[in-house]
């Protein structure tokens, strides 16, 4: 089995939830698994750091996962049209793996959830993007040949699946789950597709 690294960080369940979905996408996929993994909150107060386990949810993502990964899709709350802190902090700390090369020609995709309509997700969605192309990686995307992306009113982008939270955090639509499966999909079936291009 390969592993899709689905890492995400989520305050209020919205982007948890979202990762959850996207965990299915990718099983159901042939000869391909979830590795869900999360990152520790930042902060100014240095005295008082995480705990190297979190209390609940999946444990902290690594190096490591990032390297054996087949690939990667990436999440991330909107903060002010762009990547939450902890996101960035973490992808900033890749840089060893950019210099060897441990992500090219993955494939990669992301998402995110907002508490708006117009609270910055594609802007968001792209902010993620940009590292990911940095490290050589194979940017993924919903084509509108999904139904739900022609047909939804909630969250959803051609960029990656997405949540708006206005009916509540964690209370994904329909179309956003369908989505978010979709979106988990994709990348694994490109992942179980490119080994075979690059033999």
């Amino acid at each position: 089995m390969a592993d899709i690294l689905v890492l995400y960080y989520s305050r209020n369940g919205a982007t948890a939830e979202l990762a959850r979905q996207v965990c299915r996408g990718v099983e159901k996929v042939a000869g391909m698994q979830a590795r869900l993994r999360t990152v520790p909150s930042v902060t100014t107060v240095i005295n008082t750091p995480e705990p190297t386990v979190p209390d609940a949810g999946p444990p902290y993502a690594t190096a490591d996962d990032l390297r054996e990964c087949a690939g990667l899709i990436l999440g991330s709350p909107t903060r002010f049209g762009n990547m939450a802190a902890p996101v960035k902090f973490f992808i900033d700390g890749t840089s060893a793996l950019w210099a060897s090369g441990a992500l090219s020609n993955k494939p990669a995709a992301v998402f995110t959830s907002t508490q708006t309509m117009h609270g910055g997700q594609e802007s968001t969605l792209l902010s993620m993007m940009l590292p990911l192309l940095h490290h050589g990686m194979y940017l993924v995307g919903l084509p509108f040949s999904e139904a739900a992306l022609n047909r939804t009113r909630t969250g959803g982008s051609p960029y990656g699946a997405s949540h708006v939270a206005n009916e509540g955090p964690t209370l994904l639509s329909s179309d956003e789950k369908e989505l978010a499966q979709a979106l988990g999909k994709r990348v694994a079936q490109l992942a179980a597709y490119l080994p075979s291009v690059n033999k």
